[in-house]
Order: structure tokens, then C-alpha cells, then sequence
């Protein structure tokens, strides 16, 4: 594969991913979120989507993947930890969200299927 293909190939899989999150961030409207950020670079990691409703302060990771299985194995438990911490440092720092509580929540896409959102996908770990 020539390095043209290469980075065709990933242009293609950002604007996907893009366009999956505008998705998501819909799906968060829909239920009522507010979103926060897209894409926001810390220190510790980059969040997808960042919602808040009520004192919930949601760090999303959006995953297109054929089941809501191997969209949650896709974050591993070491990249779940480094989003945990980006968005209790977020919270930390901005005062309208200090006393937030801090949620790691999965929107899941799948070709052919609506968003699946699993609000503290993998159980506080």
C-alpha cells in the first residue's frame, strides 16, 4: 500500500469518526445532554464527547463497531482510566462543574442500526 492510500485511508476514517460523534452528540441532545466539547485534548486524553445533564458530567467515547460488545472491549481498561481522569481534571477546573459527578459513558453506531448509548458503560471501572 503507497503512502497516497495510507493517508486517504485515514483521512476517510477521521472524517468517519467525525461524523460519528455529530451522531452521537444528536443522540446526547436528544435525551437531553448539553454538550460541553468535541474532540477536547488534555493532558491525559482525548475526549469525544463531553455532556453534562443535571450534575452528571459525562466523558464520552463514541466507537462504531458491529455490537455494543466490541464497541465497549474496544477501550481498554488503561484508556478508560486516562478519560476518567481528563474529566475529573475538567471538572476540577471549571467552576460551573466542580462537584459533578464524573461518568465514562459509551455510544456505541453501527451501520444500519440507531446509536446505542450505555450511560457508565463499564460500572465505575
Amino acid at each position: 500500500m503507497s503512502g497516497r492510500d495510507r493517508r486517504a485511508m485515514g483521512a476517510a476514517a477521521r472524517a468517519a469518526g467525525r461524523r460519528g460523534e455529530i451522531w452521537a452528540a444528536l443522540w446526547l441532545l436528544a435525551k437531553g445532554y448539553r454538550i460541553l466539547g468535541f474532540r477536547l485534548k488534555t493532558p491525559q486524553a482525548e475526549i469525544d464527547l463531553l455532556a453534562l445533564r443535571g450534575d452528571v458530567l459525562a466523558v464520552v467515547e463514541v466507537k462504531t463497531r458491529a455490537t455494543l460488545e466490541s464497541a465497549l472491549a474496544a477501550v481498554s481498561y488503561d484508556q478508560r482510566e486516562r478519560l476518567r481522569r481528563a474529566g475529573v481534571a475538567l471538572a476540577a477546573r471549571r467552576k460551573r462543574l466542580q462537584g459533578a459527578t464524573v461518568r465514562l459513558d459509551l455510544i456505541a453506531l453501527a451501520p444500519g442500526r440507531l446509536p446505542r448509548h450505555s450511560p457508565d458503560a463499564w460500572g465505575g471501572a
